[in-house]
């Protein structure tokens, strides 16, 4: 069973929205940290957003601030990440994770899903 299983991801037009979905399977437990990234094919992995599980605190990158909107179902254990006038740029593989410590860093996250694709374009 996959310890992290996201969806939502699809074609979307410039200007909508979408929300992410990241299910954390049953043998995840004890996360402190979930937190959702993205990479272009052939471009380095860029860090979106991350949320600490203890007090719900949440961090966003600066480019990213205002557009995206991490939160957790914790009746479900799934995280989304919601996406805001999406732009062509925005276009990417979108992965979550999670860490059973504090980070919230692309190479050190303990868990990782497949990772969903999104498309930007008319």
């Amino acid at each position: 069973q996959e310890p992290l299983v996201e969806s939502g991801g699809g074609l979307v037009q410039p200007g909508g929205s979408l929300t992410l979905s990241c299910a954390a399977s049953r043998g995840v437990f004890a996360i402190n940290v979930m937190g959702w990234f993205r990479q272009v094919p052939g471009k380095e992995h860029e860090r979106l957003a991350c949320r600490r599980s203890k007090d719900g605190s949440t961090y966003y990158e600066d480019s990213v601030k205002g557009r995206f909107t991490i939160s957790k179902d914790n009746a479900n254990n799934t995280v989304y990440l919601e996406i805001n006038n999406l732009k062509p740029e925005d276009t990417a593989v979108y992965y979550c994770a999670a860490d059973l410590r504090s980070d919230c860093v692309w190479g050190s996250m303990d868990f990782w899903g497949k990772g969903t694709l999104v498309t930007v374009s008319l």
